[in-house]
């Protein structure tokens, strides 16, 4: 059997306490197999390494390389996160485009590529993840390397429209195209791949044949990613019996509780969020004292001016929205930057009436899934999801808004708060049922099939 070498800007080392993340999770049924895993270390060195070192955890072998400083400003905080990330996101207001940023996103992907040719097997697939490393084929080929190369993109394409603003974006597509297989979470992130195709490069896509782009078949397929649902709703059942559960049971007393959980992110909307629940408890006075929002918003790339101007504002709206609504007994919207452990999480969805996944644009939103999987059957809560959430092409049972809106979310915390038993187990019971049919089993079974040349249907490019 060939071995799976998994590519990614960050490698969560175990010996480290690194946190399981969402690929971490929704690839731990390929690391039973045996796998490498490579990527950067987090370390800061005087250079970027070109070898790299190896960690072993039991069939899991992890490979990492340092970056200089340099290296990082321009490759991380410089292109990825201030050029590509809110690109991707439908931001071009906030897009920063630097030659020397786009310099050093090369630079750094050629790194990973050396580290990586080094360690190859003949017969290895090479599944590389995310916007980091679009130029990674590219340099890999330029190594002479052979294997088969899948990229999976986790965050949201957009049309030529909106990538032509990148200077070098026809440059990145043709990188993108030098991959075997290209994955997207949804079918509207595969459209807009599509039209940029056909803009820059001239490039039908054709559903059922095999056709090369420069004496290549690329692959490319919608494989959206799930998780174990059925296991993280007995991880849901558990947690709520736990004691960190019980205390947030406390401190509720009684009141119908919603949660957010999210990085502190300006691609989640939670401004909008924070404030549609100011206008839920302005315009439906009913719901004063008798509702608690809990929103998690993890801090994240705390270096991007952005990011430090988005955590000012979300700090101005929570302490406005409490010092006008709150009571001696009462604070009505809780807000934490600080990151809550995934076990207490399930514990969490499992005892909010509303979910609250209103990201202005998202790849898939893992969260929006479970929150469904942690729901009790028996009274389940309800999820308010955002229409742009990869998640709501398969989630249609939730209540889907338009998260640039803030009063219709508002309208959609009020219904959901008042929804009747019977409509609440309705929609849970279908949105259960479509969470375990699309799994983190069948993504990554349906990726490396696609990669390994089984798969029973492909979707291809030609050239017109």
């Amino acid at each position: 059997m060939a071995r799976v070498v998994i590519v990614s800007n960050r490698v969560p080392l175990p010996s480290q306490g690194a946190k399981a993340g969402g690929l971490t999770v929704a690839l731990r049924d390929v690391f039973k197999q045996g796998a490498l895993w490579l990527g950067w270390s987090g370390e800061i060195a005087a250079e970027t390494a070109t070898s790299a070192k190896i960690h072993n955890s039991g069939k899991l072998d992890f490979a990492t390389i340092d970056l200089s400083e340099d290296d990082y400003q321009h490759f991380y905080v410089g292109f990825a996160n201030s050029a590509l990330w809110p690109l991707l996101h439908f931001q071009p207001g906030l897009l920063e485009f630097d030659r020397e940023d786009f310099a050093g996103y090369l630079r750094v992907n050629a790194a990973y590529a050396k580290a990586l040719a080094e360690l190859l097997r003949p017969d290895d697939l090479i599944w590389v993840h995310d916007y980091h490393l679009i130029p990674l084929a590219d340099a890999l080929r330029a190594l002479g390397v052979k294997n088969r190369i899948g990229f999976f993109l986790h965050v949201p394409f957009v049309p030529a429209s909106m990538f032509g603003i990148l200077p070098p974006a026809e440059r990145l597509l043709r990188m993108m195209c030098v991959y075997d297989v290209v994955g997207f979470q949804a079918r509207q992130h595969l459209h807009d791949f599509e039209d940029c195709l056909l803009s820059f490069l001239n490039i039908a896509r054709q559903s059922g044949e095999s056709i090369s782009i420069d004496g290549r078949a690329v692959t490319v397929r919608v494989m959206p990613i799930g998780i174990d649902s059925r296991g993280f709703a007995r991880r849901a059942k558990k947690a709520v019996l736990g004691r960190t559960a019980h205390r947030l049971l406390e401190s509720i007393a009684g009141r119908a509780f919603m949660i957010g959980v999210d990085r502190l992110d300006y691609s989640k909307g939670l401004p909008n969020r924070f404030e549609a629940f100011g206008y839920l408890l302005d315009r439906f006075p009913e719901h004063r004292m008798n509702v608690t929002y809990l929103q998690v918003a993890a801090r994240s790339r705390e270096d991007v001016a952005e990011y430090q101007r988005l955590k000012r504002e979300l700090d101005r709206l929570s302490g406005e929205i409490n010092g006008r609504y709150a009571d001696f007994d009462w604070q009505p919207l809780r807000y934490m930057t600080r990151a809550v452990s995934r076990a207490s999480l399930a514990g969490f969805y499992r005892q909010a009436r509303v979910g609250l996944v209103t990201p202005l644009r998202d790849g898939m939103n893992l969260v929006a899934k479970e929150y469904v999987a942690a729901q009790d059957p028996d009274d389940p809560g309800v999820l308010i999801l955002s229409r742009f959430a990869g998640a709501a092409e398969e989630l249609t049972e939730a209540i889907v808004v338009n998260p640039h809106d803030p009063e219709e979310i508002t309208e959609a915390m009020h219904a959901a708060l008042t929804m009747t038993l019977d409509e609440r187990k309705d929609r849970h019971e279908k949105l259960f049922g479509k969470i375990c049919q699309t799994t983190a089993v069948t993504y990554c079974r349906d990726f490396l099939n696609a990669l390994a040349g089984t798969a029973t249907s492909t979707d291809t490019l030609t050239s017109q």
